[in-house]
């Protein structure tokens, strides 16, 4: 059901009184394609884990209201419905281990009866839902088993019923689960599976000549947020930081590859949400020489006024408050995207004192400062452009790592610059020159091999 893009829903447009929806069999009525949902930033994104419910905000007129939500059918076929005062827009995507179902909706105040969601029915164990950010609300079912969502539909109010959102839930086996997550969600599947796919692959397919290895550095590039998480936003909400820096990513990408020299791999090159630690998977299974993850902050009103490019690497303790308050936003990405901040492995903290991480975390200081070198010619830099935080997307323990934040997108020359192509073309310069310098002097004295 999900894509790589994670597709929008389906929106209906049928009428249908309340006996009948209860009653039918579950197949909906005709349904439109709805326009794309788009959150507010994700810096202001609080915190949720668990089942509770997520608290509401005190209700506001122009928000549409949930009043009441069910379930019905079976372990083959379950159907969601909710009952809202005005129709609204959603999108829906799955995860895997464990099973979930996550629907994103314009911001709701719901309205719900106090246990609704504690229990599920037929394939949904269970559902929370509740403000997820400023304008941006969310709904996460907790399935029994693999399933996905057959039919997803609005109705419109008839015949004195409300407008409802229905979702129709139908079991699939793993495999299907598996295929229809976007690449960036998809687990490995089983083992007994890839074996079995590898032995039929080696029987079929001719064998094809051995290519040499590809022995060139590997740099990856982060672009942060992306899909549902937006980063942060400015011009009354037309530019978002996901675009900004994926436009900066992709553009970095073309200087590097031109020059032939690595092997560039980007963590997303379209709107897409990547999970924070499949972000440090991805540099760690390419055996990365340098991963640079790019963001452009924003200070909150009543901060004050900031300037200029920073770099960070890591470190458990940050080097001021401004730096840990941006770790810990950065940090709560994964929740908009229905990922578990629990999945955090518990020996994070041992692996910083391994001589591995020591001798990485070496060469991340080395690259910022090289890289503030190159950059402090041509980009206006912050008055303390070098600074280390508790970033999870830094914590590869073997892949020298750096965080560049371009600028301020609350700062309006910031924001001049973010959006000038000439700004960005000087900036990607200054970085390809700095990435040349760090990897020229690490490969002649630790030679190709990491």
């Amino acid at each position: 059901m999900a894509s790589r893009s994670n597709q929008p829903v389906l929106l209906g447009c049928g009428l249908l009184c309340a006996a009948a929806l209860l009653c039918v069999p579950l197949i909906g009525p005709s349904f439109a394609q709805a326009p794309a949902y788009q959150p507010p930033p994700a810096y202001q994104t609080p915190l949720y884990q668990g089942p509770a419910v997520i608290p509401s905000p005190a209700p506001v007129s122009n928000f549409p209201v949930a009043s009441d939500a069910r379930l019905a059918g079976d372990a083959k076929q379950t159907r969601f419905i909710l009952d809202l005062d005005k129709p609204v827009q959603f999108r829906a995507f799955t995860l895997a281990d464990p099973y979930r179902v996550i629907v994103d909706l314009n911001q709701i105040n719901f309205q719900l009866p106090a246990a609704a969601g504690a229990t599920g029915r037929g394939l949904v164990k269970a559902f929370r839902y509740g403000l997820v950010m400023p304008g941006g609300s969310r709904i996460v079912f907790d399935l029994n088993g693999p399933a996905r969502i057959a039919k997803s539909y609005v109705l419109e109010a008839a015949n004195g019923q409300p407008p409802r959102l229905v979702l129709e839930f139908e079991e699939v086996d793993r495999t299907a689960f598996v295929q229809a997550l976007a690449p960036e969600n998809r687990p490995e599947l089983r083992p007994g599976i890839a074996e079995a796919n590898a032995a039929v692959a080696k029987v079929d397919a001719p064998a094809a000549p051995a290519s040499p290895p590809d022995k060139r550095p590997v740099v990856v590039i982060d672009p942060g947020h992306g899909g549902a998480d937006n980063g942060t936003e400015a011009g009354g909400n037309d530019i978002m930081e996901k675009n900004l820096v994926l436009t900066f990513g992709l553009a970095l990408r073309d200087r590097l590859e031109k020059s032939g020299k690595y092997r560039i791999v980007m963590t997303r090159t379209d709107d897409t949400f990547v999970a924070l630690g499949d972000r440090v998977k991805i540099a760690r299974n390419e055996a990365a020489a340098l991963f640079i993850s790019i963001h452009a902050d924003a200070l909150r009103r009543g901060e004050g006024d900031a300037q200029g490019a920073t770099i960070y690497t890591l470190s458990e303790k940050a080097t001021d408050s401004e730096a840990e308050r941006l770790a810990d936003a950065e940090n709560k990405s994964d929740a908009i995207g229905g990922v578990s901040l629990a999945d955090e492995p518990t020996d994070v903290a041992d692996i910083l004192i391994d001589l591995v991480q020591r001798e990485t975390k070496t060469f991340s200081n080395r690259f910022a400062r090289v890289l503030m070198g190159e950059m402090k010619t041509t980009v206006r830099m912050h008055k303390h452009p070098l600074k280390s935080a508790g970033f999870r997307v830094l914590k590869a323990p073997d892949v020298p790592s750096v965080l560049v934040e371009l600028g301020y997108v609350s700062n309006k020359g910031d924001l001049e610059h973010l959006v000038s192509e000439s700004w960005r073309n000087r900036t990607v310069g200054a970085m390809a020159q700095a990435i040349d310098a760090f990897l020229a002097k690490r490969l002649a004295t630790a030679g190709p091999a990491k």
